[in-house]
């Protein structure tokens, strides 16, 4: 029995035994190789495979995962993402001294041998047995080209990767199956051609075009002797020959592939010697990968295409299947957004709100009849720095959202035209109180609400009878709780569905009667689009962000379509469209009216100031602003919000005019149509309030014109007087406490509580 040597190694004796044996099994390697059908190898030690004949015949090639493309809708690029930054290119399109290259430093005989290079093996098995182990390789390009494949199907599987990649005799046979294979199948210059296009070059490039233009920013045909020989050194290993981290040990290696090459004759000495003096010459293009490097700050839009091609089921069966083909990537996807609009809202959140603000902004604008997505963006930029955020303010939490934000008064529009849906007239008028209780019971989809709830309206001067159009232009609390509380709950919520507004959270509406003040929480996105059918005449379209996708090869992707269908009448449409250029005309959304085109909307303001909105819209845009805390803790009182100071937000403050600035700049140089609208005499038009905020600024004035002043008026039951001569809101008299049946009935300048807050007015109403 042989001994060991000092110093540990083995004894002459040993390495003689070792030798035959690794020969005899190279031996049988090669002859089961070329007799596959010749008996099995009986490898059963863990990492090698049982039998050699079982290893599938065909070699499963994945389509190489490549850099997808994301542009606007004018074709200019918006990011480009990828998990392998690659660009697959024919070796036509591939400078002959790099394919010299690497083929001079990682397998000389290339084109002399088969599949596997009898030499090279023998070599390596006999180093090995020598060390005990797998410390030399003798790998073909074509060896190296099917472990690759291993390695790209393994994808982002750390166990997989491990797998591909394990230094066993297992792996080696299997890789040597399938070398013989792919020769058979694709032969010398494809092989050449897959091989360079999948290996990774360091610093996130696979392939040697991304190589090429992360190094030399140059195509890979440009590659001049000295630049291919770096890069074909780097295979190897990638991180420690790496340009930008060690540039004399990448010269170094460098310099080793020059000289191989001019050894087998593709160079000259001469010209080699030359090379070799020559600097790196790099010219570094730093890598861009992912919505974060996103222009005009389409970050959050470019995730949002992201999460639309994941889960829409257009793009696969699967989400799995979905991602797998996202990752793949190489694909040119153009996109719905207008880089003018884009831009727009980006200047108009700019000059209004600081990413450093306590409260942030959201703004997406939305084409009516089309459902496209012309821009969206927010204050604070996408990242992972202070003042950046990952979550998309615009949208749902399925979506990448939030759970949403309450959109306040912005959702009364959508209570209007239910009622005018089940026939309630525009001229409708209600008492509103400054201050009452919900009326009880209210019907529901489900059977019937029942509370004590009490609202209130945003000044005390804020009492009835107010019709329709005033209500809306001023934001009357109470008249939209009278409203909801006749036509009951199901129908609003029925509606809100048909206009694609559901919470940001995908759970179900409440069937409750307070959502009449928007108590449900919605998303920008949701809002904008909503408004977009009062736009488009009745018609709801969902919202789209993706144009086309063209795939590897110039193969077109089927992308989902936006979905159309009547959500309400065009006369409905029109009504609120009438009610809704009052908001803006002269009620509480004068701040955010264009000029020059017509255009309506709503301003929303949450209890505690939490959220703050203005939605609105033209014929050919509509657009949602939401201004407020995303963690729903900071309320909007003693603010500063782009530098400047506020005592209370109002959505006609600082929504307002951010949705003037990215409406105006989005719509310049385009058509300004009307919007159809239908004539609504208002019965209860009111005089100037004193004292009103900013926010709320005054109706017309009123006086006393005789002729029953009160059509339409409904007076719920047990209102009059309070519940038990104690209630909180009676329906005539008053300013905030009233008379008994106090009030100038006949002029409606004093219309009183009829009981007053508590049931014991004096009886003499006060006029606003």
């Amino acid at each position: 029995m042989g001994t060991k040597r000092s110093g540990g190694g083995l004894s002459t004796t040993q390495q003689v035994a070792k030798f035959i044996g690794v020969s005899t099994l190279a031996g049988a390697v090669l002859a089961g190789l070329a007799l596959p059908a010749v008996g099995a190898l009986g490898l059963a030690a863990k990492g090698t495979v049982e039998e050699f004949d079982e290893i599938p015949a065909n070699l499963k090639t994945p389509p190489l995962s490549e850099r997808t493309t994301i542009l606007d809708a004018a074709g200019g690029e918006i990011a480009k993402v990828y998990s392998r930054d690659r660009t697959v290119v024919p070796l036509k399109d591939i400078s002959p001294y790099m394919q010299q290259a690497i083929i001079a430093i990682e397998d000389a005989r290339f084109y002399e041998h088969g599949a596997i290079d009898l030499k090279g093996v023998l070599r390596a098995l006999n180093k090995n047995a020598q060390d005990g182990g797998v410390s030399e390789g003798a790998s073909t390009l074509t060896q190296q080209y099917v472990k690759n494949v291993f390695v790209e199907e393994a994808g982002d599987d750390a166990e997989k990767v491990a797998e591909a990649t394990e230094q066993t005799i297992g792996r080696k046979i299997r890789e040597l199956k399938y070398a013989i294979q792919v020769e058979k199948e694709l032969g010398k210059k494809r092989i050449l051609q897959n091989y360079l296009n999948i290996t990774f070059f360091g610093q996130q490039a696979y392939g040697v075009e991304a190589a090429s233009q992360r190094f030399f920013s140059k195509r890979a045909k440009d590659l001049k002797l000295q630049e291919a020989a770096l890069l074909a050194g780097l295979v190897q290993s990638p991180s420690r020959y790496d340009p930008v981290n060690d540039p004399e040990e990448a010269k170094t290696r460098r310099n080793i592939v020059l000289q191989r090459m001019a050894e087998v004759k593709n160079i000259s000495q001469a010209e080699a010697d030359r090379a070799k003096k020559l600097p790196l010459g790099l010219k570094v293009s730093r890598p861009k990968n992912g919505c974060i490097t996103a222009v005009e700050g389409a970050g959050f839009f470019c995730d949002y295409v992201r999460k639309v091609f994941v889960n829409d089921p257009a793009f696969g069966k699967t989400r799995e299947e979905r991602v797998q083909r996202w990752n793949q990537g190489g694909m040119t996807i153009r996109t719905t957004l207008d880089p003018q609009a884009q831009r727009s809202v980006q200047k108009a959140i700019a000059d209004q709100v600081y990413a450093e603000d306590d409260v942030a902004t959201a703004v997406t604008l939305v084409e009516p009849g089309t459902g496209k997505i012309r821009a969206m963006g927010q204050s604070r930029p996408y990242g992972f720095q202070e003042n950046q955020t990952q979550i998309n303010l615009s949208v749902d939490e399925a979506m990448g959202g939030g759970k949403g934000y309450q959109p306040g008064s912005t959702f009364k529009p959508i209570v209007a035209a239910a009622a005018l849906e089940r026939g309630v007239k525009p001229t409708k008028s209600y008492s509103s109180p400054y201050k009452m209780r919900y009326p009880s019971p209210v019907q529901t989809c489900e059977g019937s609400w029942r509370g004590t709830d009490t609202t209130q309206n945003e000044n005390s001067s804020e009492v009835g009878p107010y019709g329709m159009q005033e209500a809306t232009a001023k934001s009357v609390n109470t008249y939209y709780v009278q409203l909801i509380s006749d036509i009951g709950v199901c129908p609003v919520t029925t509606l809100a569905h048909r206009m694609g507004v559901d919470r940001a959270d995908g759970q179900k509406m409440e069937q409750v009667p307070s959502i009449t003040l928007g108590t449900q929480e919605m998303s920008p996105l949701t809002m904008a689009n909503a408004y977009a059918t009062f736009a488009n005449e009745g018609v709801h379209c969902t919202p789209v962000a993706i144009e086309s996708i063209t795939g590897p090869g110039g193969k077109k992707l089927k992308v989902p379509q936006t979905s159309c269908e009547r959500a309400m009448s065009k006369k409905t449409a029109s009504t609120i469209n009438t009610l809704l250029k009052g908001v803006v005309e002269d009620g509480t959304g004068k701040k955010a009216g264009l000029s020059g085109r017509d255009s309506a909307g709503k301003t929303g303001t949450t209890d505690f100031r939490y959220a703050a909105w203005f939605v609105g819209y033209t014929p050919n845009m509509a657009g949602a602003v939401w201004v407020g805390d995303p963690e729903h803790k900071r309320k909007m009182i003693d603010i500063s919000i782009g530098g400047r100071p506020y005592d209370k937000v109002f959505g006609g403050e600082v929504p307002g005019p951010i949705w003037r600035q990215a409406m105006a700049g989005a719509l310049e140089g385009k058509p300004a149509p009307k919007l159809p609208t239908v004539k609504v005499k208002d019965p209860a038009k009111k005089r100037p309030d004193p004292g009103r905020g900013d926010d709320k600024p005054s109706g017309r004035a009123h006086g006393g014109t005789g002729g029953d002043p009160w059509p339409d008026v409904t007076i719920p039951p047990g209102l009059i007087g309070g519940d038990d001569g104690t209630g909180d809101a009676g329906a005539i008299g008053g300013w905030d406490v009233g008379g008994d049946l106090g009030g100038d009935f006949g002029d409606l300048g004093g219309v009183g509580d009829l009981g007053g807050r508590n049931g014991n007015g004096n009886g003499n109403g006060r006029r606003p």
